[in-house]
C-alpha cells in the first residue's frame, strides 16, 4: 500500500512539473513569437523546438500546403503555430517573399548628425539681481523636450536659441515645444544676470551629435546603407535624437581601448573627408543613410530571415585596427523572435579579437553577424559586466527598416 502512495505522489508531482512546463512554453510563446513571419522557397517557417508552424488553409486543388510546398512571391496565408505540434499557441500571418542579397560592411563610418529643434539636456539655476532662479524650469521646460520655434520662427541651432534670449531683453518668450510626440506652448521669460549682462534663462541645449559606428550592410536595392543597429541617444536624457539632417562619412580606426568587466572598451577613430551618405533616419533599429555612391567590390551575401537564425557557431565581421575588417569566431547563445533590437545573444570566442579588445566594444555596434553563408544581424549592445557578450538586431529587420527609410 506505502508503495502504491509513494507511486501516485511520484506520477503526481511529475504530472505537476508536465503542466507547469506547457503553461511556461505557452506563456512565453505567446509573448515573444511574432504574429507575422516571412518565408522564401518554404511554405512554412521552421520554429525552433518546441514550436512547429502548422497551415491551416487549403489550396484550390484541395491539397493541404507541405513544408516544401513552393509558391509565388507576396503569397500571404494563415498558420497556426503550436506546442509540441499538437497545443494551439497562437496564429501568425504567413508571407512568401524572395529572398534579399546585400553588400556586407564591417567597416568602420563618421556619423555627423543635426537635430530637428533644440534639444534641452537640462535646466539650471541662474544668479540674478534677486537671487538664483531657474527661468527654463519656471516656463515648464524639462530635460527631453525640443524647442522648434521661437515667437513662430522655427529654430535649428543654439546659436539661434540664444540670440533669441539675449534680445529678448527680458520679455517673454512664445516657445513651441515637443514632448514625447505632443506639441505645446510654453511661455519661457529669460532674466539678467546678476552682474547686470546679458540675460538668461538657465537652458543646458543641444543641436548635434557625432561619433563612430560600424556598417552593418549596403542594400542595392535602396542604395541605402545601413549601420550601428540601435538609435543614437542624448547622454543625458537618453532619449532619441531627432534629425533635421546630417552625413556619414568614413572613418579610420586608429586604435582601442580594451574592454573589462564593468567598463566598457572602445575603439578610437578619425573622421576622414570622403562623404558616403546622407543620412535618412536615426531610429530604434539604427542609422541609415542613402550612398552617394554604391561601394565597389564588397562581399555580396543572402540575408537570412528571422526563423532561419539559429543558436551555435557564427562569425563576427569586424574591423579592429588598420588592416580592415575581418571575421572572428561568436556563438549565437539565445535567439528571440520578438521585437526590439536584442533579438540574439552572442558570445565571443575567438583568441584574436579576445587579445586586441577583450569582447565587444564601443564602436562595434552595426557589426555584421554571419552564419551559415548568410548575413543574420548586426551587434548592437555589449554586457557591461561581461565585455565577452553582448546583444545582436535581426538583419531582416534592418533591411526592412533601410528600405521603409529609401521611400521616406
Amino acid at each position: 500500500m506505502q508503495a502504491v502512495k509513494k507511486a501516485v505522489r511520484q506520477i503526481t508531482v511529475f504530472l505537476s512539473l508536465c503542466c507547469c512546463m506547457i503553461f511556461a512554453f505557452l506563456g512565453y510563446g505567446m509573448a515573444s513569437l511574432p504574429e507575422e513571419l516571412s518565408v522564401t522557397e518554404r511554405a512554412l517557417p521552421v520554429l525552433s523546438a518546441p514550436y512547429s508552424a502548422q497551415n491551416t488553409e487549403i489550396t484550390n486543388t484541395g491539397a493541404k500546403v507541405s513544408q516544401t510546398t513552393a509558391l509565388q512571391e507576396g503569397t500571404v496565408r494563415e498558420a497556426a503555430i503550436r506546442l509540441f505540434g499538437i497545443i494551439p499557441v497562437k496564429s501568425a500571418k504567413i508571407t512568401t517573399t524572395k529572398r534579399s542579397y546585400v553588400t556586407v560592411g564591417g567597416d568602420v563610418f563618421g556619423i555627423k548628425l543635426y537635430t530637428r529643434g533644440v534639444l534641452v539636456a537640462k535646466t539650471d539655476l541662474v544668479s540674478t539681481e534677486n537671487g538664483n532662479e531657474n527661468p527654463a524650469q519656471k516656463a515648464g521646460l524639462r530635460s527631453g523636450d525640443l524647442i522648434t520655434e521661437i515667437n513662430g520662427a522655427a529654430v535649428n541651432r543654439k546659436s539661434e536659441v540664444a540670440a533669441a534670449i539675449e534680445s529678448s531683453e527680458g520679455a517673454p518668450l512664445r516657445l513651441t515645444v515637443e514632448r514625447e510626440g505632443k506639441p505645446l506652448r510654453l511661455q519661457l521669460r529669460p532674466l539678467r544676470g546678476a552682474d547686470g549682462g546679458k540675460y538668461l534663462a538657465g537652458l543646458w541645449i543641444r543641436d548635434s551629435s557625432a561619433g563612430i559606428g560600424t556598417v552593418t550592410f549596403y542594400d542595392p536595392q535602396s542604395r541605402v546603407m545601413a549601420g550601428l543597429g540601435h538609435a543614437i541617444c542624448d547622454v543625458d536624457t537618453g532619449e532619441i535624437i531627432p534629425i533635421s539632417g546630417g552625413e556619414l562619412v568614413a572613418a579610420k580606426v586608429m586604435g582601442c581601448y580594451k574592454g573589462a568587466s564593468g567598463k566598457p572598451g572602445e575603439l578610437c577613430g578619425v573622421f576622414e573627408p570622403q562623404k558616403l551618405a546622407d543620412l535618412l533616419r536615426n531610429g530604434e533599429n539604427g542609422i541609415y543613410g542613402r550612398l552617394t555612391e554604391m561601394p565597389q567590390g564588397g562581399e555580396k551575401l543572402p540575408v537570412a530571415l528571422k526563423t532561419e537564425v539559429r543558436t551555435g557557431p557564427a562569425q563576427l565581421y569586424v574591423t579592429v585596427d588598420g588592416d580592415g575588417a575581418k571575421y572572428y569566431d561568436v556563438e549565437i547563445t539565445r535567439v528571440s523572435l520578438a521585437g526590439g533590437q536584442k533579438n540574439m545573444t552572442l558570445r565571443v570566442k575567438d583568441p584574436a579579437l579576445l587579445e586586441t579588445t577583450g569582447g565587444i566594444v564601443q564602436g562595434m555596434s552595426g557589426s555584421p553577424l554571419v552564419q551559415n553563408g548568410m548575413l543574420i544581424g548586426a551587434v548592437t549592445h555589449v554586457f557591461v559586466s561581461s565585455p565577452l557578450e553582448g546583444y545582436g538586431i535581426f538583419a531582416e529587420t534592418m533591411l526592412e527598416t533601410a528600405r521603409q527609410a529609401a521611400d521616406g
